[in-house]
């Protein structure tokens, strides 16, 4: 099986590449768009800003190759909220793969929301295994609303996706490659879809 991790620049690329092979699996790290359209797997990570990635993203052609990719694509954190619409960091327009708009959670939450908090309503084979009220680990300011494409929820200050899926395309908010056995278990089910 060939695993891409797309590298544009995002924070969490080396920790996310040890969790892979933790799995038994190798994985590449690459922005070359053949790379990533022969892959079996692809990895969409993201720590850090969505203007400056999505401008990343822009000048390597990746804006245009991401939603046309026909296998598996996990979006982690940052690289969930670019698939969406748009965010209000830096007033981003996103890749538009999920229906959906990027808020800023309000200063009535501590902001950013960092640790571990539960998912639930868990909807998708990415959850098999993996029990309602998990904990898993989240590092952000930024939330996608719940939609029709979310399948799994967050409480903070409000009600959030954690996570969205859309034909082929999944996303997390939260970090699988940080979220100990539940997060290892979702990584694994993603790389056996």
């Amino acid at each position: 099986m060939k695993i891409v991790i797309i590298n544009y620049g995002a924070g969490n690329i080396q920790s996310i590449k040890f969790a892979v092979q933790r799995l038994g699996h190798e994985a590449v790290l690459s922005h070359d768009a053949e790379e990533i359209m022969a892959a079996d797997k692809v990895i969409f990570p993201g720590v850090g800003e969505a203007s400056s990635a999505m401008k990343m993203l822009r000048e390597t052609g990746l804006d245009t190759v991401i939603p046309n990719l026909k296998q598996p694509v996990l979006g982690i954190c940052l690289g969930m909220q670019l698939m969406c619409h748009s965010s209000e960091e830096g007033n981003t327009k996103g890749l538009s793969i999920f229906d959906v708009d990027v808020h800023r959670f309000t200063n009535e939450v501590k902001v950013p929301q960092i640790g571990w908090n539960q998912i639930a309503e868990l909807k998708s084979d990415l959850f098999t295994g993996i029990k309602e009220n998990e904990f898993i680990y989240l590092v952000h300011s930024f939330y996608a609303p719940i939609c029709s494409e979310t399948i799994a929820t967050t409480n903070y200050g409000l009600k959030y996706s954690t996570a969205l899926q859309k034909d082929n395309f999944y996303g997390t908010q939260f970090h699988p490659e940080k979220s100990s056995k539940a997060g290892t278990q979702i990584l694994k089910n993603f790389l056996n879809l």
